[in-house]
């Protein structure tokens, strides 16, 4: 009778992986929290004076310093700071005396939505576009629309979302009168500042799976595929299309990073009602606690959209983390 030994939990790749990708948030995490710690106080001025006005009496301003706490010494305060992120507690805004948990709970929705249905605009034309393109262009085919969808790709991929923004209120908004362009007043709403967002990372996006459609498509089991005599459908839907996928979720959780923080500057050139309009006038106010929130906010955002790319890249290659343990 043979005995077969138990793997110990600990040499497992998979528990591996998953301590090392824990290790790496929580050390992204902590840096994060305490970078949005030190801004208060290294940027120049007095944020309570600032919120107060210059009228304000020195014994006012000093009582609402007391009151913050910033008169503590900077590892207290520190301390407070990192017990309060942990708890829940971020604060009380300088402006509104509202909770800044407060704040970012009536934000958060609308901006999320807006990054979210960009993301999926984004890979709803790039995939087709990319596996279109692909399959017209293999083999040094079709050289002036490779050139074309290369150029054009190239300089929307480059162009800063909010000139794109400004671009789509000039000829929608004021030139073609067609749809609102400033604040959240229904579905049309939408449309402009999505399209903002989804225009560049759908041009890079498009472009890559482009480049993974022509590897794959030279491939032995693809030229396999088509001995047989397969549908053309089935050889790039069924065969193709899922070996480029990789690369192109890799890229894709890049690019949802970016539209999260490219938020920032298309809310305001939307007047959008989210965390980028209120980060932008929180800094005009200098009301830091809202700002720190906001970063702290938009760095976790990043971090888990890192971290999905992570683990779902695992789970469609597992050898790749086996190779990295």
């Amino acid at each position: 009778m043979t005995t077969v030994e138990a793997v110990p939990v600990l040499d497992s790749p998979w528990v591996r992986f998953a301590a090392r990708r824990l290790g790496r948030i929580v050390v992204s995490v902590w840096v994060l929290i305490t970078a949005a710690f030190l801004m208060i106080h290294l940027v120049p001025g007095d944020p309570v004076r600032t919120v107060l006005g210059p009228t304000a009496t020195a014994e006012v301003v000093a009582a609402k310093r007391e009151a913050l706490g910033l008169n503590d010494p900077l590892w207290v305060q520190y301390g407070h700071y990192l017990h309060g992120v942990l708890t829940g507690d971020l604060g009380t805004a300088l402006t509104s005396n509202l909770p800044v948990s407060q704040v970012i709970e009536q934000r958060l929705p609308t901006t999320a939505t807006l990054a979210v249905l960009a993301f999926l605009l984004a890979v709803a034309v790039s995939i087709p576009l990319g596996v279109f393109m692909g399959v017209l262009t293999r083999g040094g085919r079709a050289r002036r629309a490779e050139l074309a969808f290369t150029g054009t790709s190239v300089v929307l991929g480059v162009i800063p979302e909010f000139l794109l923004a400004v671009g789509l209120v000039y000829v929608f908004g004021v030139k073609l009168g067609w749809l609102p362009v400033a604040g959240r007043s229904g579905p049309a709403s939408y449309v402009l500042p999505v399209v903002a967002l989804a225009i560049g990372p759908a041009a890079v996006l498009s472009r890559i799976v482009r480049v993974e459609m022509l590897n794959v498509l030279s491939a032995d089991y693809v030229r396999t595929a088509r001995a047989k005599r397969l549908r053309a459908g089935a050889v790039y839907f069924k065969h193709a299309l899922p070996n480029t996928l990789t690369a192109t979720l890799t890229l894709g959780g890049l690019l949802l990073s970016v539209m999260v923080a490219g938020t920032v500057l298309v809310e305001n050139v939307f007047a959008w009602p989210g965390l980028g309009t209120t980060m932008i006038s929180s800094i005009l106010a200098r009301d830091y606690p809202v700002v720190q929130a906001i970063v702290l906010v938009y760095g976790v955002g990043v971090l888990l959209v890192n971290l999905v790319v992570d683990v779902a890249l695992a789970v469609l290659d597992p050898r790749s983390a086996i190779r990295e343990s």
